[in-house]
């Protein structure tokens, strides 16, 4: 129950949880939890148990229970690329001009 008298502070997002409280290089870190979340899906998807989507990857299974948590230190992009390729998925990239006005250029994780 409210409390009379009382306001919530709200602070719009940015759309990037990361750069919004601060951390360091939160493109980077956005990029590799939207990566670990579609492979989380395709896991699920599939019906796989931890053991048997660290086979396919190539990867061991504490790996797996890791990137299910959301512990992502221990993967590059590009080690999470790796996984959804062996996972059957095609990974794209796209380089174009930053938009207009822009000082530097975004990375930004899209699908279909």
């Amino acid at each position: 129950m409210k409390k009379p008298g009382k306001t919530a502070n709200v602070q719009k997002s940015s759309g990037n949880v990361f750069r919004d409280l601060g951390l360091s290089n939160p493109n980077e870190r956005l990029a590799k939890a939207q990566l670990a979340h579609r492979i989380c899906e395709i896991i699920a998807q599939r019906n796989l148990n931890q053991t048997e989507a660290a086979a396919l990857m190539g990867i061991d299974q504490p790996k797996i229970s890791a990137l299910k948590q959301g512990r992502l230190a221990g993967f590059s992009v590009e080690r999470l690329f790796r996984c959804l390729n062996e996972l059957g998925q095609e990974v794209k990239i796209t380089i174009q001009p930053a938009r207009q006005g822009a000082h530097r250029g975004e990375t930004s994780i899209l699908f279909p």
